[in-house]
This record gives C-alpha cells, sequence and structure tokens, in this order.
C-alpha cells in the first residue's frame, strides 16, 4: 500500500469485470491501479472511463508492478484457478470469480497457493453478501424459524443465456450452492442431481439437484435457462416459521410467515395447520457487489478472512464436482 492507498489491479474486462471496475473503483482509499484485458477494443473502451488507470494485455507486466497489493480476476471460468496461483505465488492479494475452479484438484491448488503465500484467496460468491441472504442466515440461526431447519429449496429460473462452455449446474449452480453451505453452515453427506441436454448434447439446460445434511436437513435446487419464469428465489422451512428471499422483488425480498404445523391440545399424534401473519423486515438497500468489494478491502487492510475465503470456495466446488458425477452417471440414454 502506498500512503495508506490499496491499489488494486481488475484481469478481465468482458461481462462481469467492469463491474468490479465500478466499485474498486469508488471504494475511499482504494486505487483501480490497472486493468488487464487481452482485446484491445475493450481496453480503448474503458480507457476513457478511468485515466488514471493503466491498461494492459501483459499480466507479468501487472503482477511486476511492487506498489500493486491485489488483483481480481473475472476471467472465463476455467481460467480461474490458474490465474489465482500466479497472482497469489506474486505476492498479491487475490479476488477471483466465482466458481474458484472447475475441478477440487485446481482450486486445492488455490488454497495451498494462499497458505503458502500468506496472501487473501476471497471467492466472489456474491449472493452471501446480499443483505437479504444476510439476514435469512440470521433468522435461520437464532432460532426464529423454530429450532429447527427442515429443508431449503431454491429457484434459479431464466430464458437464456444459454452457454456452451458449461451447463446450468456449474453456470447457475455455483451461486445456489455457495447460498445454501452459508446457510446451513454444514456440507451434505449425500447429493444427487438429474438433468436433461434439449437445446445442445452434452449440455444440461435443466437441472435437479437433491441434497441431504448430516444435521438432518434437506435441500432441493432447481436450475435452468430453459424456463418461462425468471426466479431467484430462496426458501427455508422451519419447524415455527418459514421465509422466502425473493431477489427478484422490486419491494420486500425477504418474507417470514408465521406458519406451520403444531399438535392438538388433544394428544394422540393429531396435528392441525397454523396460519399467522406475514410480514417482511427491512433489508439495507446497498447493493451486494459493493457490499462483497468493500470486504475484500477490509480484509486485506486488516489481515481478516474473507467470509467466501478459500477454503469456503473450495467446499463449493466439491458439492458441485459431486453432483456433476451424480448427473453424469443419471445420462438418458438416446
Amino acid at each position: 500500500m502506498t500512503d495508506g492507498r490499496l491499489g488494486i489491479a481488475l484481469v478481465g474486462l468482458g461481462y462481469w469485470g467492469p463491474n468490479l471496475a465500478r466499485n474498486f473503483a469508488a471504494i475511499e482509499g482504494c486505487d483501480l491501479a490497472w486493468c488487464c484485458d487481452a482485446s484491445e477494443e475493450a481496453r480503448a473502451r474503458f480507457a476513457g472511463q478511468y485515466p488514471r488507470t493503466r491498461f494492459t494485455d501483459n499480466l507479468d507486466e501487472v503482477l511486476a508492478d511492487p506498489a500493486l497489493d491485489a488483483v481480481a480476476i473475472a476471467t472465463p471460468v476455467p481460467t480461474h484457478a490458474e490465474l489465482a496461483v500466479r497472482v497469489l505465488e506474486a505476492g498479491k492479494h487475490c479476488f477471483v470469480e466465482k466458481p474458484l475452479a472447475q475441478s477440487v484438484a485446481d482450486a486445492q491448488l488455490a488454497v495451498d497457493a494462499a497458505q503458502s503465500t500468506g496472501r487473501t484467496l476471497m471467492v466472489g460468491h456474491l449472493l452471501e453478501y446480499h443483505p437479504g441472504v444476510q439476514k435469512l442466515k440470521e433468522l435461520s440461526d437464532s432460532g426464529e424459524l423454530g429450532d429447527e431447519i427442515y429443508y431449503i429449496y431454491g429457484n434459479r429460473l431464466n430464458l437464456g443465456k444459454l452457454r456452451a462452455d458449461e451447463n446450468a449446474l456449474w453456470s447457475l449452480g455455483a451461486h445456489d450452492v455457495s447460498v445454501l453451505l452459508y446457510l446451513a453452515g454444514e456440507e451434505p453427506h449425500e447429493v444427487i442431481a438429474r438433468g436433461e441436454s434439449y437445446v445442445r448434447d452434452g449440455v444440461e439446460d435443466v437441472v435437479f439437484c437433491f441434497l441431504r445434511f448430516p444435521s438432518g436437513l434437506s435441500a432441493h435446487l432447481h436450475l435452468s435457462w430453459l424456463d418461462p419464469h425468471k426466479e431467484r428465489r430462496f426458501t427455508i422451512v422451519g419447524s415455527k416459521r418459514m421465509a422466502t428471499f425473493d431477489d427478484m422483488a422490486l419491494e420486500g425480498k425477504l418474507t417470514i410467515y408465521d406458519k406451520g404445523v403444531e399438535e392438538t391440545s388433544r394428544g394422540y399424534g393429531e396435528y392441525i395447520t397454523r396460519s399467522g401473519d406475514i410480514f417482511s423486515p427491512r433489508i439495507p438497500n446497498r447493493e451486494p457487489l459493493r457490499v462483497e468489494c468493500e470486504h475484500f478491502v477490509e480484509c486485506v487492510r486488516e489481515g481478516k478472512r474473507p467470509r467466501s475465503d478459500g477454503e469456503s470456495g473450495l467446499r463449493v466446488v466439491h458439492v458441485l464436482e459431486e453432483l456433476q458425477h451424480s448427473l453424469d452417471g443419471s445420462l438418458r440414454v438416446r
């Protein structure tokens, strides 16, 4: 850090990279020192927005800058782990977009590099920094939803964007698996995935996942880019109350339902349903990406462990890999 300011570089000016550039450049005490991308057109397009930032297509030039503290990686997924290792071994702190890698073996290399160099590794599991998801976690952990959480389910659906290099599990599931592990606070001991490839052979456009956890919690994920509805929703069903986080809602993104099942006063194993109030607690209106970027800067400055650190990213990749194995074992014979 120079004069107490954090110098950060961004690698990748494609779909998501410009959003990271905008946020890091706006954080107090943080300088967007470099932007690196192979595309001359992309570099030219953003050079006018950041006149004090140096632009290059050479990552080695970026990593050789002794004044640079950290690097954010927003490149295609297959390059994440390799670039993270290069950044960490160059002595820079590293923020890398999700998922950390496409295999547990590659994710482990990045985690090992962070441990051996003593540098911060943070994975961009964005929804873990959404104020609505944080409130959902708070409700779950506090017992507000009951002494026991029965099950969690998520829907991440849309029409498009159809990809050729990754299926719906890896493209969409990285979001929901990270949220699920964050809410559950444990890893599943059983995972099952089924899917279908309707548009491109070998690339599943729709995937259904079922997961069981040691505590008794179960979860279901519906992932699809071939659906008439755009949904980004998580529901937790507890023994006392239920709650839903709906990221598509303009207002009231989090709703709590005072609903459940109770044994009758007569006993004898008879149960009745209970339906009480429905209410939406206030959620701070903050951009999750800004919260995430500020968290990374804070962790680098203060030597704190990120919420979505390398180990967290490794756990997500492990679950995705296990789900993929289940998916591969259930392919339809055509």
